[in-house]
């Protein structure tokens, strides 16, 4: 039977972690968080809190990678921990919703980039089929679908050309990132008055007391999407060179790396212009591209287009990379389709595992429900966090004797802050928004069917 091989070193797994976190969200979140918060600060704020948190999660995360190196991430430790329900039902909603539907929404963001860069032919209908309206936007859904095949067609052909591809495009991004928040600080147009004023806007306060709090949580949850999978990396713990090592050096150097990075564009775009700008901005344009024509006009805003453009496609590319993974150690382990244990003979990759997602990321791109089902699953995509973080102390106390070749800092202090943050996550979306709390948690059900399908033909 053909195994995964180790292709993958230090850099290429700390520029994987970056390339599939950094994607549209640090474009596009700070007017959401505007008009919450109201406050320059009270957003940077934000933005540093969900990266601590994030990274609170990720370092969690190192030391149960650092024990198990495997294919499929939380799917594999999962397992060492709670059993192999909990474990599959991680793995089914991944493949149902949550990097699936990650990857439609990327490609589908970089379509709409292109389209406004080069417009595509208008085509589509606003006919439904059984509710959906599969032919909107027929146009960006077809590039969308066309980015998804093209990609997982290169990381067929092997993991160290899509992983060369990464890097290259990592090297691009943060280089367009960096001249792009050297010239907005150097910009005349900038100032710190900006940096130190808040909102004006009729309706729209800072918040105070108990609101400010939740003021403050509900904008956080906009930058934890543009904070989503920095876990990814473990998903491929089995292709890592010297895994124990450079796994969770990967994981926490990489996150490190997006929060500067984040932080450091946050503070351009409210230097450059006011809060109010933010909070009026139309939710159809990036605040990004904005920022960049009102420094330099139609040449800026074409740039930082493109920018996005290269953001999405590189973080569409290692999400397949990585998140074929999981199908293919649920299949190895006889907890999904057979098909999807397959490794190709001659570019050691998992072929079958690539298609079934991409075909089910095509799906997802043409019934539009992608962001739907997004929004639906953070929640629960929060709570398997936190199941990751919980692991970590109740393998220290059941499993002391297994080799860690790394310890998570701060323990046990920084996976219980982790644990308690993913619960009041949870608890709130239940409290607050009880329509995608349902739903998500339907989604997740749908697997109780298969689990029983898979277990009763296993015998």
């Amino acid at each position: 039977m053909e195994t995964l091989k180790q292709k993958i070193g230090l850099r290429s797994a700390t520029f994987l972690v970056v390339s599939v976190i950094i994607g549209s969200g640090v474009f596009k979140k700070i007017a959401p968080m505007a008009q919450e918060l109201g406050s320059p600060w009270l957003i940077i704020l934000c933005w540093i809190l969900a990266g601590l948190i994030s990274l609170a999660g990720a370092l969690s995360t190192a030391e149960m990678v650092s024990m198990f190196p495997n294919s499929g991430g939380e799917y594999f430790y999962f397992q060492k921990v709670y059993g192999r329900f909990f474990s599959f039902l991680y793995g089914w909603s991944s493949f149902t919703v949550i990097k699936t539907a990650s990857i439609s929404a990327l490609a589908y963001i970089f379509a709409e980039s292109f389209n406004s860069l080069f417009p595509l032919p208008v085509m589509g209908s606003d006919i439904k089929f059984l509710g959906l309206s599969l032919f909107q936007n027929l146009s960006i859904k077809i590039l969308a679908s066309f980015i998804i095949i093209l990609l997982t067609l290169l990381n067929y052909r092997g993991v160290h050309f899509a992983e060369k591809l990464s890097s290259v495009l990592t090297y691009a991004m943060l280089a367009g990132i960096i001249v792009f928040v050297v010239i907005g600080f150097s910009s005349e147009k900038g100032s710190v008055h900006n940096l130190t004023t808040t909102t004006t806007v009729a309706n729209t306060t800072v918040p105070q007391g108990w609101y400010f709090i939740k003021a403050l949580f509900i904008a956080s949850l906009g930058a934890f999407w543009g904070y989503e999978g920095w876990n990814n990396i473990a998903y491929i713990g089995e292709e890592v060179k010297n895994p124990k090592k450079n796994l969770p050096l990967a994981l926490g150097v990489g996150t490190i790396m997006v929060m500067v990075t984040y932080v450091l564009l946050n503070v351009m775009f409210v230097y450059i212009l006011p809060i109010n700008f933010f909070i009026g901005l139309n939710t159809n344009k990036i605040a990004a591209v904005e920022v960049a024509g009102h420094i330099s006009g139609n040449i800026g805003m074409i740039l930082i287009a493109s920018l996005i453009l290269v953001t999405t496609f590189n973080s569409t590319n290692s999400t397949i990379l990585m998140s074929a993974r999981i199908m293919y150690a649920m299949a190895r382990d006889k907890m999904f389709f057979k098909k999807a244990a397959s490794i190709h003979h001659k570019y050691n990759t998992p072929d079958w595992s690539l298609f079934i997602q991409a075909i089910w990321a095509i799906i997802l791109v043409f019934s539009g429900t992608f962001d739907q089902l997004t929004d639906m699953l953070v929640f629960a995509s929060f709570l398997f966090y936190g199941s990751t973080a919980l692991g970590v102390i109740l393998m220290r106390i059941k499993h002391p004797e297994i080799e860690r070749t790394y310890k998570v800092i701060g323990y046990p202090f920084v996976p219980i802050v982790f644990c308690l943050f993913c619960i009041c996550l949870f608890i709130s979306t239940i409290i607050n928004q009880p329509y995608e709390a349902i739903w998500g948690l339907s989604l997740i059900a749908t697997g109780l069917p298969v689990y029983y399908w898979l277990n009763k033909n296993a015998k």
